[in-house]
């Protein structure tokens, strides 16, 4: 089976094509120099060349404060890409796996985990933008697509929290860490591998949305302790603090766990919990960190 993935260079998108790889499958990786989504022509040309079975789209605009300020661009990148890949995919007869996010929900849920079919009503313009690229891909590709959300993110490659909290330990006594925002931390390797294991399922009575977070829930504050308490330091070096500490132009979801029951409808097991993830993945995450020097 030949794989296609685009956004290859950022943190997702080169787990996704190092799983691939792994696992013994045909992959290309363009990151966003080598195909720009919001281009029709460069979005034919490449199905035209590569001619994939699957492709899967981690190209995404993620800086949720600047789109409040930039909707147009966030919405080219994150809505109109994906109704172009969509439409390649179906001129070429591929199929699509679109990476969507936790902020197309209101963010406001209290009792449980969203579904996969809450309704959604994002509240920031990167929401927005990503909601756009979700009905894009269902209403141009229908059955032969998946919307996998997720949210949390952090790995080995590129920035994230874990990756500071890290960094924060080396260099502060103590570290301030929001505890009144709830969510389910993701590893991105584990993102990569179920979207692995759900491409060759598509068309197969396999589409729609799918959840893809590690299980279990925490706070920011919680987030951090576990990463200090996992490199061996004092875990209460980490103080709660709130929301209203840190003003954002975009506002932050207070509740944005989801739910997995779609897993198990395609016969896989809900993903793992996000501590057991998180102790696998530091070891990684702290050698890329601080990589040895080289004479």
């Amino acid at each position: 089976m030949t794989w296609l993935v685009t956004g290859a260079g950022g943190m997702l998108g080169r787990d996704v094509v190092g799983e691939l790889t792994r696992r013994g499958e045909r992959v290309t990786g363009l990151d966003r120099t080598a195909l720009d989504i919001t281009r029709a022509d460069a979005v034919e040309r490449a199905l035209a060349e590569h001619r994939p079975a699957l492709v899967v789209n981690c190209a995404a605009y993620t800086a949720v404060d600047d789109a409040e300020t930039d909707e147009e661009r966030a919405t080219a990148v994150n809505g109109d890409g994906p109704r172009l890949l969509a439409r390649a995919c179906a001129a070429h007869g591929a199929r699509l796996v679109h990476v969507s996010t936790d902020y197309v929900f209101s963010g406001d849920a209290r009792t449980a985990p969203y579904p996969e079919d809450h309704p959604t009503a994002p509240r920031t313009a990167y929401g927005r933008s990503k909601l756009a690229g979700e009905r894009a891909v269902l209403e141009e590709l229908p059955g032969a697509s998946a919307v996998v959300r997720t949210a949390w993110l952090y790995g080995v490659h590129g920035t994230s929290f874990v990756r500071t909290m890290i960094g924060l330990e080396a260099r502060r006594p103590t570290v301030d860490v929001v505890d009144d925002q709830r969510g389910q931390p993701t590893w991105s390797a584990d993102v990569a591998e179920r979207i692995a294991d759900l491409g060759p399922r598509l068309g197969d009575g396999a589409h729609g949305v799918f959840h893809a977070t590690n299980s279990g829930e925490a706070t920011w504050y919680d987030l951090a302790r576990e990463v200090f308490r996992l490199i061996g330091a004092d875990p209460d070096r980490v103080r709660p603090t709130t929301t209203a500490a840190f003003p954002r132009p975009a506002p932050r979801p207070a509740y944005s766990a989801l739910a997995h029951g779609r897993w198990q409808e395609i016969g896989l097991p809900a993903p793992r919990d996000w501590r057991a993830a998180l102790h696998e993945a530091l070891p990684g995450i702290r050698k890329e960190s601080h990589p040895r020097e080289t004479p």
